[in-house]
């Protein structure tokens, strides 16, 4: 892979110095302080109308599975045409989508609710690649490596904040001003996407259309090629895959169960449910912080980082499993948080490095993909499992941890066949 990077900026220099930088990170904040509230009532919601841990499976199931239809032709798009233009639109798409969850009234109309989930995440589908592709067109080298690890702590602030302030609201005030909430998000967050200005290079992808007239297909399968003939990055871009399979996607339907039927606070558990969305957030944002000041993007540290990650979540995993107390689940979940979020920036920031802009849509979009789909995997398993086998909350969170352990020594394996070739 590449040679390591410059000295990295710093995070507060970063943002006062870089204004198109400042407008992307604004527009992230307030939409995924909607989102946040979003995912919260939605699985308030269906706890409320249904008394079934597969319905609230099958809600992250639609989530992750919507992106994953629309990620192909999400990369293609994102490196034919204006990346900006993509976020504003589906900002704006987004926003009317949302509105529709206001109609879920009754029990019967919850396949509405996930028709509508579909159609959201899959604008999310679209926005999230052409984000990571248009990071390194607003920054320089240097702060590279600062803005992700920004980017990553925005995501875990938001979901802690924002999780903890969706679960008040849906406990507390009821669950549809969350919905009007999101909805305005997007509408704000593609305000302040339009305010950044990107200056034309050769590297950037034009506003008409890049690859000609080829066929997507083609376009699709060079950036699968482009993997397969870098089996190295297609190592790194399968990471967040196997985290999302055996850390985050079934633990995401367990933790509704804990706040529903374990330790419940709130109406249908929402503010429980906040409160350890409020956990996994903060831990995903101390965690890269921590790490980073170890490792100053050097490609060498990170890979090693990223095996502690995998061994740290699993100590999370297992601890929720005792279910001892609140404090201690939340602690779990902290650690949980921990380490996914370091397992997040250190391989989104490998690839950052790495792949060639006429790519990058591409393979984020595959990654983004495979992610959903495991994500989608080990929701549907956990939830099938609570509801149909005698397996309880702990087993199945020990048996996660294990798995999220094995998948670390696999990562140390491969980081160690490979690091004889890494300056």
């Amino acid at each position: 892979m590449s040679p390591s990077p410059p000295s990295p900026s710093g995070y507060l220099q970063v943002l006062r110095h870089n204004a198109n930088f400042r407008n992307l990170w604004l527009g992230q904040v307030v939409s995924l302080f909607g989102d946040w509230f979003n995912l919260i009532a939605s699985a308030a919601l269906i706890a409320h109308l249904s008394d079934s841990a597969f319905a609230i499976g099958g809600l992250f199931v639609v989530r992750m599975l919507a992106p994953f239809f629309i990620s192909p032709l999400a990369g293609i798009w994102t490196d034919r045409y204006d990346r900006k233009k993509i976020l504003i639109i589906s900002d704006l798409l987004r926003a009317l989508i949302v509105m529709g969850f206001l109609v879920v009234r009754e029990p019967g109309q919850l396949w509405l609710l996930y028709v509508l989930t579909g159609l959201q995440l899959a604008m999310s589908g679209v926005f999230y690649p052409a984000r990571n592709a248009i990071l390194p067109e607003v920054v320089t080298s240097r702060e590279l490596g600062a803005a992700n690890a920004i980017s990553s702590i925005t995501w875990s602030t938001m979901l802690a904040f924002g999780a903890a302030l969706g679960g008040l609201a849906a406990g507390y005030w009821g669950i549809y001003p969350a919905f009007v909430i999101d909805s305005f998000t997007f509408v704000l967050s593609a305000f302040i996407i339009a305010r950044i200005r990107i200056e034309p290079s050769e590297s950037s992808p034009p506003a008409t259309n890049q690859i000609g007239s080829r066929p997507f297909l083609s376009d699709f399968m060079d950036g699968v090629r482009f993997l397969i003939r870098n089996p190295d990055l297609l190592s790194v871009s399968l990471l967040k895959p196997v985290a999302a399979l055996t850390i985050a996607g079934a633990s995401q339907v367990i933790q509704v169960r804990i706040a529903e039927s374990v330790f419940v606070m709130g109406e249908g558990g929402g503010f429980g449910l906040g409160l350890i969305y409020a956990a996994i957030g903060l831990g995903t944002g101390v965690g890269p912080i921590c790490v980073r000041h170890f490792t100053h993007d050097r490609e060498k540290p990170m890979r090693v980082a990223i095996i502690l990650a995998y061994i740290i979540a699993a100590i999370g995993l297992g601890t929720v499993g005792t279910l001892k107390s609140l404090v201690v689940v939340l602690l779990g979940m902290f650690l949980r948080g921990f380490g996914s979020g370091v397992n997040w920036v250190f391989s989104t920031q490998l690839l950052l490095q790495t792949i060639p802009n006429r790519f990058r849509g591409r393979v984020f979009s595959t990654e983004y993909a495979l992610l959903t789909l495991m994500n989608a995997t080990g929701a549907a398993t956990a939830g099938w499992v609570l509801d149909n086998t005698t397996l309880g909350l702990p087993s199945a969170l020990f048996g996660l941890a294990a798995l999220t352990l094995a998948a670390g020594l696999l990562w140390a394996a491969h980081t160690y066949r490979y690091s004889r070739s890494i300056p």
